[in-house]
């Protein structure tokens, strides 16, 4: 197929009403890669904000189970975009999403913000890096897709606009980033864990190469040292390389999602979506199914 397939098929659909249809052919087939580190960004950016970090330091999810929390979240919103919003199957992942963010006292200008970086993170990721910008159809679709989600989560004050969540994260941004030595150790788990996607050879280089994409008030606010220059570059660089290489490349037959990749690793024999998360009131917070005997 032409590379311009998916995004031609995306221009015949409407974003305020095929929104989700828009999305899919976005995530899943013209910018998986680019949608799936994006988001991972997003919520990296999302600790820096103290009363987003402390409280994921203090559940212990994110420092003694990161894997889980990692495959958790991606199940779950993979699981709402793949199904649909409205089907059972997406409320199904909304309900969980909702029974975990209500077992904590989350404000909702934290969870307001944390929407705006789904929103604003992976745009901006794929017209810096991707092998083309977002056309504007593509980005309302995304803008519509987080408002319907965000007021499936009980968000009020949703913004209607790409240019206002924008505003809305970067205003949040400066007003609420400074050092804590919790969100801190969050951010350092977390790195850990994006290194051991990788060759073990390559690990320390990418726990460097993940630094060095941060922008300089989120890597300050981690007190992360800053990168030499010529580093930034070709971190920088590398991935603007990579869109560019892409370009000649056929357009995707098949769906790419992150929670069939080998990243997934905590429910090697299947898992219950209505299992998956965090039951802080419960015993249990397995939702591990055995695998078949051999």
């Amino acid at each position: 197929m032409r590379h311009d397939h998916w995004q031609r098929t995306a221009a015949r659909l409407d974003p305020e009403r095929d929104f989700e249809e828009i999305g899919r052919l976005v995530a899943q087939y013209e910018f998986p890669w680019d949608s799936q580190q994006a988001l991972s960004f997003a919520l990296f950016r999302t600790y820096a904000v103290p009363s987003i970090g402390r409280l994921l330091h203090d559940t212990g999810e994110f420092t003694s189970a990161v894997q889980k929390r990692h495959d958790d979240t991606v199940i779950i919103l993979e699981t709402i975009a793949d199904r649909g919003l409205e089907s059972d199957e997406g409320r199904a992942g909304v309900r969980r999403m909702n029974q975990m963010h209500g077992s904590y006292d989350i404000s909702n200008d934290d969870m307001r913000y944390v929407l705006a970086t789904f929103v604003v993170s992976p745009v901006r990721w794929i017209d810096r890096y991707g092998s083309r910008r977002l056309t504007a159809g593509e980005r309302l679709a995304v803008v519509r897709y987080y408002q319907r989600l965000g007021r499936l989560m009980g968000i009020t004050g949703i913004p209607d606009t790409f240019e206002a969540f924008s505003e809305l994260m970067d205003s949040y941004e400066r007003e609420t980033y400074v050092f804590d030595a919790k969100a801190r150790v969050v951010a350092d788990s977390t790195l850990e864990l994006f290194a051991t996607f990788f060759p073990r050879p390559l690990r320390p280089l990418m726990r460097r190469f993940s630094i060095a994409l941060l922008d300089d008030h989120l890597r300050e606010t981690f007190a992360y040292p800053a990168p030499p220059p010529w580093f930034r570059r070709l971190a920088h660089g590398s991935l603007r390389a990579r869109g560019q290489v892409l370009r000649f490349f056929p357009a995707r037959r098949e769906p790419s999602m992150l929670q069939t990749s080998h990243r997934m690793r905590s429910y090697p024999g299947g898992f219950m979506l209505e299992h998956i998360g965090t039951f802080p009131a419960a015993s249990s917070d397995s939702a591990v199914v055995s695998p078949p005997p051999a």
